[in-house]
């Protein structure tokens, strides 16, 4: 369930087509200046995502098992 005082940050598309991250979602999300951010658009929402470096995923799959994985026939 979405908390509806954390989703209502409302800024202003400039006429630059800029937006400003309000502080308190850049303090819950740790952004910093320089932090990358992707736009992904799903059934016109727009979702603004941090990008993630790829030492965050080291260890991801730690303790997973082959046999955790399924063997479907039409896997490569």
């Amino acid at each position: 369930m979405i908390d509806m005082k954390q989703a209502s940050n409302t800024v202003t598309l400039s006429s630059k087509y800029q937006v400003v991250v309000p502080s308190s979602v850049r303090e819950r999300l740790n952004l910093k200046p320089g932090a990358k951010l992707t736009w992904i658009e799903v059934d016109g929402v727009a979702h603004l995502v941090p990008v993630k470096p790829v030492s965050a995923y080291r260890g991801i799959a730690r303790g997973l098992a082959d046999s955790d994985i399924p063997n479907d026939p039409d896997r490569l």
